[in-house]
């Protein structure tokens, strides 16, 4: 999905919270220039649509700033929002190239039922996010396994996971991903059951 988004140079000596009021997010655009940042505006519902449609330090966006002359590919590399109301506060944007290698962190997704579900077993999906290196111009959105074929007992280790071509991973290859295992026994039911059978012979040692 080709994401655009457009920006304005911030006037110097501007307040954030008077931007705000304006209904404008401050924002900052750093790696074009080395250390160097060009301080930004964008509109807050641009602001919005954009956090909607793309996910921080996963999603190339197209950033335009007309009137800076200047035009790139970015990715979202911070987010600040008011922590309850939600509202935001600044965002960060840092600059990219297409086949330049970034690091990310994409979502597993699992996708088929797994074959011992039938059997009593549930999936447990101890990972649901992986941290990969790729180019920018190739950043999957997501990454899927297929669990149609996992058995009771089934285990997948990072290192065994299919990444798209070009990606690498950037976990411990040897850690586990997603396994197939039997539901825990209550332990109610084991006392229980131990009970009933200490009862039990109480009572054929009473009747003899």
């Amino acid at each position: 999905m080709n994401i655009s988004v457009e920006c304005k140079s911030r006037p110097e000596g501007s307040k954030p919270r008077a931007l705000r009021r304006e209904g404008l997010i401050p924002a900052a655009l750093y790696g074009h220039d080395g250390a160097n940042s060009i301080s930004l505006t964008i509109p807050a519902k641009e602001a919005q649509l954009l956090l909607r449609d793309a996910a921080i330090n996963n999603t190339l966006i197209d950033l335009n700033v007309p009137d800076l002359s200047w035009k790139g590919k970015a990715l979202i590399r911070e987010v600040q929002a008011h922590p309850w109301k939600r509202t935001l506060h600044h965002l960060s944007f840092f600059t990219v190239s297409a086949k330049q290698q970034v690091e990310i962190v994409v979502p597993i997704i699992l996708t088929g039922k797994a074959a011992g579900t039938k059997e009593g077993g549930i999936v447990d999906q101890i990972m649901t996010e992986l941290k990969i290196i790729c180019a920018a111009d190739s950043i999957p959105e997501s990454i899927e396994i297929d669990v149609t074929n996992f058995e009771i007992g089934s285990m997948l280790q990072v290192g065994d996971i299919v990444l798209p071509d070009g990606a690498e991973v950037l976990d411990d290859p040897e850690r586990t991903a997603i396994s197939i295992v039997l539901p825990a026994k209550a332990v109610g039911t084991e006392d229980t059951e131990v009970t009933e059978g200490v009862e039990q012979s109480a009572e054929t040692v009473t009747e003899s």
